[in-house]
């Protein structure tokens, strides 16, 4: 299994409009073949931390996440988002 925590740094005031986006993309990324986890997460402390989200994601392989991330759906998520972000920090999580 390959984990990976992807951190999304939104512009000021975006948050609602990202969520509404990346909610029409969630059960097109679970239905990938591969997908374990596609889970996004809301910081517990909202008025300091309102600019971020956070996915958290589980693929049965690397194989299967490059070829999420290669996917016609995730192309025009990143588009109908790319000016509400700032940046996208992705982490692969891996037994250390």
């Amino acid at each position: 299994m390959l984990h990976v925590i992807a951190r999304i740094e939104l512009v000021e005031g975006m948050q609602e409009k990202f969520l509404a986006i990346l909610q029409e993309n969630i059960p097109l990324v679970r239905a990938e073949e591969g997908c374990v986890r596609y889970e996004p997460c809301l910081d517990l402390d909202p008025e300091t931390r309102a600019n971020f989200v956070t996915i958290v994601e589980e693929w049965v392989d690397e194989a299967h996440l490059k070829k999420h991330l290669a996917s016609e759906h995730m192309a025009r998520y990143r588009d109908a988002v790319a000016d509400l972000r700032k940046s996208t920090n992705l982490l692969k999580v891996e037994n250390v």
